[in-house]
This record gives C-alpha cells, sequence and structure tokens, in this order.
C-alpha cells in the first residue's frame, strides 16, 4: 500500500521560508515523478512544482525563482523548499507521486 506523508508546514511571516517534506513508502519511489500541489480557501487545486525520476523540475509561474523541489531516493523523500513566502501562498500542501497522494500540510503566510 502506497502511502504518502507530508510535514513541515506551519505558520510563517511574509518573506520567510519553510521546508516541507514527503516520505514516500509502499512502492519503489525512485520510479515516480514527483509533485506539489496546494488548494487555498476556495480555489481550485494547483500544480505547484514537479520533478522527474531524472530530476529535472517545473514550476507555476507564481512560485518560479522563490520555491525549490528536490528528492532524495535514498530516503524515499521529497523536499519543497519555499522561500520569499506571501500571503497569497497560504494553502493546504499536498505530495503528489504518481496516482498517489497524501493528506496535505497547512501552509499559513502572515503577520
Amino acid at each position: 500500500q502506497v502511502q504518502l506523508a507530508e510535514s513541515g508546514g506551519g505558520l510563517v511571516q511574509p518573506g520567510g521560508s519553510l521546508r516541507l517534506s514527503c516520505v514516500f513508502s509502499g512502492s519503489i519511489f525512485s520510479i515516480y515523478n514527483m509533485a506539489w500541489d496546494r488548494q487555498a480557501p476556495g480555489k481550485q487545486r494547483e500544480a505547484v512544482a514537479v520533478i522527474t525520476t531524472g530530476g529535472s523540475t517545473d514550476y507555476a509561474d507564481s512560485v518560479r525563482g522563490r520555491f525549490t523541489i528536490s528528492r532524495d531516493n535514498a530516503k524515499n523523500t521529497v523536499y519543497l523548499q519555499m522561500n520569499s513566502l506571501k500571503p497569497e501562498d497560504t494553502a493546504v500542501y499536498y505530495c503528489r507521486g504518481g496516482k498517489y497522494r497524501g493528506q496535505g500540510t497547512q501552509v499559513t503566510v502572515s503577520s
């Protein structure tokens, strides 16, 4: 049974940073392209960042240059480093791999 477990969310002031982690279990992590999605209240879920099995990355325009996705296949973990956070980054962030998704972690950017 595949499971994804996110952690690292919380409350941060505008301009601050957070690093999200997602531990993948139950299958072979290295064969999956991985992604981070987010959903803000009253809005549709959107893809934020993706990393392929080969390490190529892509980002939503709204976060490019501020967020960095990375993966550690030895630890079955994907990360999202978020810098220069803005109030509009407030959302529940979900880790996704293949058809699988975690339960999400809340990120709130507020002064």
